[in-house]
């Protein structure tokens, strides 16, 4: 947690701004202490005391983040969207669930839409955090639904593999899809994979091995 630095000026308000152009945030992101009122003196000032505060940026938590961005990207699409979030401690992951009328916009195709929405939380949330925090972004159930379709994709081109004993090449697909079809297909028997290509072109290659 940030420390307590002591900032003066005339008035407590100058203070405050003084704190707030050193901390780099608004006023209204700065919590303080008022240590001296200060006060204007006598005759031309004679015996004036400055105001002094002990000030710190506000603790905001990873979910105040994420939930502020979200909003606003939301409100420039023009959509209204239920966020639900759950952070775990053990595992430093914040999980977002989103839930609304129009959530087929955030998912798009394949859902790249939602994995960019993903992608940008996580580089919000991490801004000047001292550890990683992994955020994870579902709507719909949409992730757990991919993964099943992904699955039945690898087995039956993995069946093609055996079939026509040649090598069968997938769409190309993110990192986590990739790894969805590695993982369903390491015990099949006479298959392995193997991934070529640059991103985002990069894809999955189904080989047929022989016993």
């Amino acid at each position: 947690m940030e420390e307590f630095k002591e900032f003066t000026g005339k008035t407590v308000e100058d203070a405050i701004t003084a704190a707030s152009v050193e901390l780099g945030v608004p006023s209204d992101e700065i919590e303080y202490d008022v240590l001296e009122k200060g006060s204007t003196g006598g005759l031309f000032g004679i015996g004036s005391k400055d105001a002094v505060i002990n000030a710190r940026k506000k603790e905001t938590s990873c979910e105040d983040v994420a939930r502020q961005f979200l909003d606003d990207v939301f409100e420039k699409m023009g959509i209204d969207v239920d966020l639900e979030m759950l952070f775990n401690d053990e595992e430093n992951t914040l999980s977002i669930n989103m839930s609304g009328d129009r959530m087929g916009m955030l998912i798009g195709k394949r859902g790249q839409t939602l994995d960019s929405l993903q992608y940008l939380t996580n580089l919000v949330v991490n801004k000047g955090s001292d550890e990683y925090i992994r955020v994870k972004m579902d709507t719909e159930d949409y992730r757990h639904r991919r993964k099943e379709t992904l699955e039945n994709l690898a087995r039956n081109m993995a069946y093609k593999a055996r079939r026509s004993r040649k090598s069968v090449s997938l769409e190309p697909m993110n990192p986590y899809e990739r790894r969805i079809i590695h993982y369903a297909l390491q015990d099949e028997e006479n298959i392995s994979t193997h991934s070529e290509g640059e991103e985002p072109y990069r894809h999955i290659v189904i080989d047929y091995v022989r016993s």
